[in-house]
């Protein structure tokens, strides 16, 4: 099976830090990969919370995580401090990719890339629902 290659973009528009937990650590002593998954979910939510949003009312739409990708670089330990930088691209007319970096900020070395996919979705019809043309106005700002 060939080997995913998720593209590095080249302006990331949001960071934030999160530090990898004792819990978050697997058997093999380092991070698991189902704790990364929880820690881009954690950086997805800083993210829309800072452009005053939340997963559930994104200008009345909520979002839903239909793909995840992770690219494994280097192990993260315990107590190491990840700076997550996230990015927003491959817009279509019902969601977009988020895309994350994953670094070490105690050493830099990259950790891990990952994206996930979102479709907008309305609740209260139980169906998809367009991108919110101000939501890509502001990425496209950020940008």
């Amino acid at each position: 099976m060939p080997r995913i290659k998720i593209e590095t973009p080249d302006k990331f528009i949001f960071s934030t830090e999160i530090p990898i937990r004792i819990t978050d650590i697997n058997y093999g002593g380092h991070l698991g990969n189902d704790s990364l998954l929880s820690i881009i979910h954690e950086a997805r939510v800083r993210f829309l919370n800072h452009l005053g949003y939340s997963e559930s009312n994104v200008e009345g739409s909520g979002i839903i995580m239909i793909d995840s990708v992770i690219q494994y670089k280097s192990e993260g330990f315990y107590g190491d401090e990840l700076l997550i930088e996230v990015a927003v691209n491959d817009f279509t007319g019902i969601g977009c990719d988020i895309v994350y970096r994953l670094t070490n900020k105690n050493y830099g070395k990259e950790i891990a890339l990952a994206k996930t996919g979102i479709v907008f979705f309305n609740y209260e019809k139980r169906k998809t629902a367009p991108v919110p043309s101000l939501f890509k106005k502001k990425i496209e700002g950020l940008n």
